[in-house]
């Protein structure tokens, strides 16, 4: 086989200096090759010999006779770069579920975060995390909940601290053994955003005190300053929230309420003992009036009615009703729901990974208790096996935080940029420069994140990147269950069945459902996953 070698030329020569370049490099060429026989003299190579097949031909039925000399190709480098075979990869493996098919390697592309963490090549990823980032009606939602539905197979369990759309409640409802607490709406469900929650391993008890006064603390804090949006707590105002809190832990036996924490803020307001803090207690107090006597009171302010199933595959907080309340409602919730699912989830002793899906993600980081508190979650999510994947629409959601160039906007762009693991969905036009300059997205890959179909995205895990197609399965039922836009007419219908297989694709990686729902399904594929 002839040797080919590539000359790369400067791009500042001029016309007779590239000549006399490329003949030096024909002379050089043809002094190393070894002169030739003549036509008559030339043998049969000593694997073209009579087999089988018929005189000249190898085993394998092909001619053999000599090496053939190929010219040298002359190419610029852009053009050169479309004829270099290796432009994909081999992708993650097959560990994992699988999430749609790798357009470049035109593969199965399988992916699991527990997974990308625990691999030491160079395939590997130092986060569990991921970030989603898409314009509406991108294929977010869908393509999330197929991958963490097909990861219950694998044994881990996924969380949903609120769903403000209601669209995980079907998944949760599909799911044996799926568990969902409605608030609002006429139900009688409460949440103790200071419940205590399990004890967590590995730490002595002032550690364990200290982590539960912290985590109520950072409640009680993020509740008042989001209510009084632009404005930080004075260092009073900490005083009197931390001596209404620890009044409260003591009357009622380690169990505070937020009604217990406005009584005694109550009582300190009016006690004229100290001037100063009865003046810082005025404003927490009026806020969590509200949750006491206002139009939040009946879902946080007493002991909670229902507890965390430890062992739901799915646990999902439907605040759909509370969404349509306006904002603010919806962001109070989050904080008191998110805080109750904290207590219990962060705890390595469980010995469990875990999705933590953050829809609308942005509204986690209101103020920065807020931050810090969505920090401490990103940054110690490997030490508790938690996988959290934070759900933007744009990167503009981020301008909500804080004003221009304030510590709680520029916290929460680092917070976003430092998720290692990204799932990039189709972007509109106004955010190829917070990719760039925000995410580190090359410029290339910013071109084509306009251009993707539903369903499609690009894929950073690690050092890699891939170009991704989710899709459902062959069956109706699943395509119906992880669909979200309820609003889609017919023409999407057809262009949405560009993403859904043929029965004969996938025949031998996930089963029909059969009348025993998605529990036979489950059990079905983690039998025949390879």
């Amino acid at each position: 086989m002839a040797r080919s070698s590539l000359i790369f030329e400067p791009g500042d020569l001029t016309p007779n200096e590239r000549r006399e370049l490329r003949r030096a490099a024909a002379r050089e060429s043809l002094a190393a090759q070894t002169p030739p026989t003549r036509r008559r003299d030339r043998a049969l190579p000593e694997a073209a010999v009579p087999g089988p097949f018929g005189p000249g031909l190898t085993e394998g039925g092909y001619w053999n006779l000599a090496h053939p000399d190929i010219p040298a190709h002359q190419a610029t480098s852009q053009h050169i770069a479309g004829i270099y075979p290796f432009v994909a990869d081999a992708g993650l493996g097959h560990r994992g579920p699988i999430v749609g098919v790798d357009l470049n390697a035109d593969a199965l592309w399988h992916f699991s975060p527990f997974e990308t963490y625990t691999d030491t090549t160079d395939r590997g990823s130092f986060s569990t995390n991921i970030l989603v980032l898409g314009a509406y009606r991108a294929g977010k939602s869908a393509s999330i909940k197929m991958l963490v539905t097909r990861s219950i197979a694998f044994g881990h369990q996924a969380v949903v601290p609120s769903d403000p759309k209601g669209e995980w409640v079907a998944v949760a409802e599909a799911i044996p053994g799926g568990n969902v607490i409605r608030l609002g709406g006429g139900h009688a469900t409460r949440l103790n955003p200071l419940d205590r929650g399990p004890r967590r391993s590995g730490t002595t008890d002032e550690q364990h005190e200290q982590m539960v006064r912290q985590r109520r603390t950072t409640t009680l804090i993020s509740l008042v300053e989001t209510t009084l949006t632009g404005t930080h707590l004075t260092a009073v105002e900490h005083a009197a929230i931390h001596h209404a809190l620890e009044q409260c832990i003591a009357e009622t036996a380690d169990h505070p309420t937020l009604r217990g924490v406005y009584h005694q803020l109550d009582a300190l307001s009016r006690d004229g003992s100290d001037p100063r803090l009865a003046e810082g207690a005025v404003q927490p107090r009026f806020v969590l009036r509200r949750f006491v006597e206002g139009d939040l009171s009946g879902l946080f302010e007493d002991e909670s009615t229902v507890a965390f199933d430890d062992e739901a595959p799915i646990v999902v907080v439907d605040t759909s009703e509370l969404f349509a309340r306006g904002d603010l409602v919806a962001q109070l919730s989050q904080t008191c729901t998110t805080s109750w699912t904290q207590a219990v989830i962060l705890n390595r002793e469980a010995h469990r990974n875990r999705y933590v899906i953050r829809e609308e993600g942005w509204r986690d980081m209101r103020g920065l208790p807020s931050l810090q508190r969505q920090q401490e979650w990103l940054k110690l999510s490997r030490h508790y096996g938690i996988s959290n994947i934070v759900i933007l629409h744009k990167m503009g959601d981020l301008d909500a935080v804080g004003d221009a160039d304030s510590q709680e906007r520029n916290l929460a762009y680092s917070m976003i940029g430092d998720i290692e693991n990204k799932f990039i969905f189709r972007v509109n036009h106004q955010e190829t420069v917070s990719l760039r300059e925000r995410l580190n997205v090359p410029a290339p890959h910013v071109e084509m994140a306009r251009q993707l179909r539903k369903g499609e995205f690009l894929a950073y895990v690690g050092q890699y990147s891939y170009l991704v197609d989710s899709f459902a399965t062959s069956t109706p039922w699943e395509y119906e269950l992880f669909k979200t836009d309820d609003a889609v007419q017919a023409a999407d219908h057809d262009d949405a069945t560009l993403h859904l297989l043929q029965p004969d694709d996938l025949d031998s990686l996930w089963p029909e459902p059969t009348d025993a729902g998605l529990d036979g399904w489950l059990s079905a594929s983690s039998k025949e996953q390879p």
